[in-house]
């Protein structure tokens, strides 16, 4: 079995870091260990962000819905990973969306002031934190230019960079189809013959009331460099 050190390493916002200074950051920080069992809710959409939450082992499913429920996203985030960082500090520190346990889950959790004593303490944890923030707020100046005047294929991409993680897999909309017409501003055909191109693309797959994200970065580049 890894070692506690061994598991801290590989998280994405403690690596390139000793074990050492791993030890050092133990002693001075409370980690907090918990386990969730299938079905269990980690985070419940628009609960007070108070802790940086890791997975440490297992998988859990982030839902995230408009105000009515018409529109929902979901991803699965599976160990290594964090949920929802960029939500710990600023304006809205609340969780963007429901997290629930897909199977067995293990988090180990610190509090926010606990972890911004890890970032002071060295500039490897800093740098590993900014640079996180740093590509969220990157995708967000690319996302609206692609809503200016994008494709659709353009604009369904800026949705689904925006509403999930780098790391993001299983990622699905959930919505009637004539809601997301509507969204969109356009008519049936349109939007029909722009997702039969994503499929093309090799990008989603898609079913009544369903869109599939089968290669989250096909749709990053798409957002980006537009299509063809």
């Amino acid at each position: 079995m890894d070692s506690m050190f061994d598991i801290l390493t590989e998280l994405p916002l403690f690596r390139g870091v000793t074990h050492e200074r791993i030890a050092a950051t133990v002693g001075m920080a409370k980690f907090h260990f918990l386990k969730f069992a299938p079905g269990e809710t980690i985070a419940q959409a628009g609960e007070a962000c108070t802790h940086i939450k890791f997975i440490i082992a297992g998988s859990a499913v982030i839902t995230i819905a408009n105000s009515d429920d018409r529109f929902r996203i979901s991803q699965t985030l599976e160990a290594p990973d964090v949920i929802s960082p960029d939500f710990l500090f600023g304006s809205a520190t609340i969780y963007p969306g429901t997290v629930v346990a897909k199977d067995e889950v293990s988090i180990v959790q610190i509090t926010k002031n606990d972890y911004m004593n890890v970032l002071a303490s060295d500039h490897i944890f800093m740098f590993n934190f900014l640079n996180y923030l740093s590509m969220n707020a990157q995708k967000c100046i690319d996302g609206v230019l692609a809503m200016t005047n994008g494709s659709i294929e353009e604009r369904l991409a800026m949705w689904v960079v925006a509403l999930t993680q780098p790391t993001a897999k299983d990622i699905a909309i959930t919505c009637k189809n004539r809601d997301l017409y509507a969204m969109f501003g356009v008519q049936r055909s349109s939007f029909i013959n722009a997702l039969d191109h994503l499929v093309e693309l090799g990008a989603v797959k898609y079913g009544a009331g369903v869109i599939e994200i089968t290669d989250r970065r096909a749709m990053l580049s798409i957002m980006r460099n537009g299509v063809e």
